[in-house]
């Protein structure tokens, strides 16, 4: 695959989607979202004149009425200050955890997500999100 430093991601990848689809449907996962806002986001999708900051608020307040659905589960935000290895630039990172990977790829199918998602995409420059499985035990709660 051709890389270049340019290049942007905003939209799931549907063969990535399906690959993730293919593993352990019950197991809980967590995904690592790495955002960059756009300055301002763009129009067309009902945030026109707002940055891309407030713009993904609102998605994300939407995103939280769909929590019972999905069980998506913030369980760490923070602003991202310095890349110490790479050269990218984030906002925010966000640690997302999901009861299910089930529950997590029936989301990129449900109507009512597929109706919000558009005002991710308007909201950011570039993102990032990472399937993960805890390696580790528990050593807390």
């Amino acid at each position: 695959m051709y890389w270049s430093k340019n290049m942007n991601y905003v939209d799931a990848d549907l063969n990535k989607l399906a690959a993730m689809a293919g593993n352990a449907q019950d197991e809980a996962v967590v995904m690592l979202n790495l955002l960059k806002y756009r300055d301002v986001a763009e129009p067309g999708y009902g945030v026109d004149g707002l940055t891309g900051e407030q713009a993904y608020r609102i998605y994300g307040e939407k995103f939280a009425g769909l929590n019972a659905r999905f069980g998506g589960e913030p369980i760490w935000m923070g602003k991202a200050l310095n890349t110490i290895i790479g050269s990218e630039d984030w906002d925010i990172a966000i640690l997302v955890a999901y009861p299910t990977r089930k529950q997590f790829v029936e989301m990129f199918e449900d109507p009512d997500y597929l109706r919000i998602a558009p005002i991710r995409g308007a909201a950011l420059q570039d993102s990032r999100l990472v399937e993960m499985s805890q390696l580790l035990p528990k050593t807390h709660g």
